[in-house]
């Protein structure tokens, strides 16, 4: 059978110069084959010799024939389009002297780039090219090839057995696409005899070019009945769904078929949409090797998204992972869809789970270690409390100003017990008062501090001879100093809590998987400025207590007062780095660890050596001790 096809290919090549007899015109095929077989030669026989025996078809015209193979190779379709468009004996572009032969239209059935080839040099003289292929690659843009057409037929039904035997599968095949180029031959026939007889009606004369075709190409309409639906539309593209069918033969010598997946059109787009089912496919059980990939990569799982390689085609890309917070849940996916907010990415990025809600709680350890220190100091605190109270009249407590010693006291147990208002799930409640109560408290803590400091300095004054500070001795001064100094931070806290109060937040994005409950402080700038004047007043107090330290005196509360807020200052310096590097229940941590620290500073610099002399050494908690002291 190859033999014969190369024998035909060779005459028809040697004669398709020949003058034809009564020759006005003459129409050459141009076919680019898949193969050289005699399936595909002789179906352009047997349609020009019908259509050249039809006296009423083309009346005193001739039709001849070209038939060329391009080897699937660009630059011998590009020798081939030379020599159809030259005229004469060299193929010598635009120059028509020597040859008779008309060139009026090509058929084609190439594909993918050779196309390009094909429809640039045909564009450039308009000469119709007309493509007999079922199923094309080919650009539908009709805009960017007007001189092209796609005529299939140069015959579906609706029901069929698929189980045929397998020597007739092979001739039906065959004998189909050797149907599609004779049908194509006899449409292009037709619309030159229409072509032919618009001129002799309009008395012209014959002088025929390739540019007469075009207008009854255009025009002419192919239909492909299945019952009574059309598959190709005025421009001839399929418009009906194809079913892809896996052939099998089986060792009896019989075939059957496999629908595998369908070549359809999008409604929206009208673009051409191939999809295949793998897992339909029955492979020989010979078969040890995968499937043939139509792709320029692998397809991306689900938990990445296509990131498409600049100037490469849609099917080259790489396969990016989804971000965190992102997922997808389909291979290929275009995009990452974004979680909802309560809701994170798992590890491999392909399911939403919900995060964990996180606070500094009682039932962690954390938490229940600073609550247990808190609940202890404040037990020790009024011990202390206790103990002063009981030897209330004893020189060591009247000598340093007993009144404010017991506020200091009590200011110091509710400092350590506001550090539970930090522990626990936020309420409302809660986060309006743990900011300020501890503010108002440790100012209120600080000031008598620093009224006992004052009263410390004023003492010593009122001892010289003749001095006016005697007057100032007693409890308005201190009095005085405690109201105004903590007046201004109850100031601030009120403020803030009418214009930004301080409310339960959430926070989803800070730490991976968990949404920190906290309390939003309502304004950062109110919280730095109480924070702020509470350690202003605990400089003020260090340079006071500072100053007096070495004032002579028994029992001194200066120079114990200047180590305590020493240690108080040392504290709250760290806080503010330590506090802003932090983020959820460790933020609040630090918060109650720096509040239990200075606490526990001031009350152990000033009251543990007190209560050291009060039940120790009751020997020098004695008026003759503290007047030989102070001689």
């Amino acid at each position: 059978m190859g033999f014969l096809a190369a024998i035909c290919f060779l005459v028809a090549f040697l004669a398709r110069r020949l003058p034809g007899s009564f020759n006005e015109a003459k129409l050459i095929t141009f076919s680019i084959i898949k193969s050289m077989s005699f399936w595909h030669v002789l179906p352009f026989f047997f349609a020009i010799h019908e259509v050249n025996q039809n006296p009423k078809l083309l009346p005193n015209i001739t039709l001849g024939y070209s038939i060329y193979e391009n080897f699937f190779n660009a630059r011998i379709t590009s020798e081939v389009m030379m020599d159809l468009l030259s005229t004469g004996q060299e193929n010598v572009p635009n120059y028509s002297c020597g040859r008779q032969n008309n060139l009026l239209a090509v058929f084609e059935e190439t594909d993918s780039e050779l196309f390009n080839y094909i429809s640039a040099m045909l564009g450039t003289y308009k000469i119709p090219q007309i493509n007999y292929g079922v199923i094309s690659h080919i650009p539908e843009e009709k805009h960017h090839f007007p001189f092209f057409y796609r005529k299939v037929w140069k015959r579906c039904l609706e029901k069929e057995s698929w189980e045929i035997p397998a020597q007739d599968l092979v001739e039906r095949i065959l004998s189909e696409d050797g149907s599609s180029i004779s049908t194509a031959i006899q449409v292009v026939a037709w619309a030159l005899s229409a072509a032919f007889s618009s001129q002799r009606s309009k008395r012209k004369m014959h002088i025929w070019d390739n540019q007469m075709l075009h207008p009854f190409l255009r025009n002419f309409q192919i239909y492909n009945f299945s019952v009574n639906d059309v598959y190709l539309d005025e421009n001839g593209i399929p418009t009906a769904d194809f079913d892809i069918m896996d052939w099998a033969v089986f060792p009896n010598k019989s075939a059957a078929g496999v629908v595998i997946g369908n070549i359809g059109k999008e409604e929206v787009s009208s673009d051409i949409k191939v999809s295949v089912h793998e897992s339909a496919i029955i492979w020989p059980t010979s078969f040890n090797q995968k499937a043939p990939f139509s792709r320029c990569t692998e397809s991306c799982l689900p938990g990445y998204t296509k990131l498409l390689r600049e100037g490469e085609p849609l099917c080259c890309y790489d396969c990016s992972p989804c971000m965190e917070g992102t997922i997808s849940v389909q291979e290929d996916a275009a995009h990452c869809e974004k979680c909802p907010d309560d809701h994170h990415s798992n590890n491999k990025r392909d399911l939403c789970v919900p995060k964990v809600m996180t606070f500094l709680s009682y039932r962690e350890n954390l938490g229940l270690v600073l609550a247990i220190s808190a609940i202890f100091l404040s037990l020790a605190t009024a011990s202390v409390l206790g103990i002063f109270i009981k030897y209330r009249e004893t020189p060591i407590v009247k000598a340093n100003n007993r009144d404010l010693t017991y506020i200091l006291l009590i200011f110091l147990l509710l400092s350590f017990l506001t550090s539970l208002l930090f522990i626990g799930q936020p309420k409302k409640a809660t986060c309006l008062l743990r900011q300020t109560a501890f503010s108002v408290v440790f100012s209120v803590a600080v000031s008598s501090l620093l009224a006992k400091t004052i009263m410390v300095v004023v003492a010593f004054l009122a001892t010289k001879p003749g001095s006016r500070m005697r007057k100032w001795l007693g409890k308005s001064l201190a009095n005085f100093i405690i109201f105004s100094c903590s007046g201004v931070q109850v100031g601030i806290c009120f403020i803030w809590l009418g214009i930004f109060p301080p409310f339960p937040d959430s926070d989803f994005y800070s730490q991976k998987g968990q949404i920190l409950l906290q309390c939003n402080e309502g304004s950062v700038t109110m919280f730095y400025s109480a924070l702020g004047y509470m350690g202003f007043l605990a400089v003020i107090c260090f340079l006071v207590a500072f100053l007096a330290r070495r004032l002579p005196s028994s029992f001194n509360e200066a120079k114990l007062i200047t180590f305590s807020m020493l240690v108080f200052c040392s504290v709250w310096v760290s806080f503010v780095p330590t506090y802003l590097s932090t983020k959820g229940k460790y933020m609040v941590a630090v918060q109650i660890f720096s509040i239990l620290t200075s606490s526990l500073g001031l009350m152990g610099c000033i009251f543990v050596p007190k209560c050291y002399v009060i039940i120790l050494r009751p020997d020098l908690n004695m008026k003759e001790h503290l007047m030989m002291k102070n001689n």
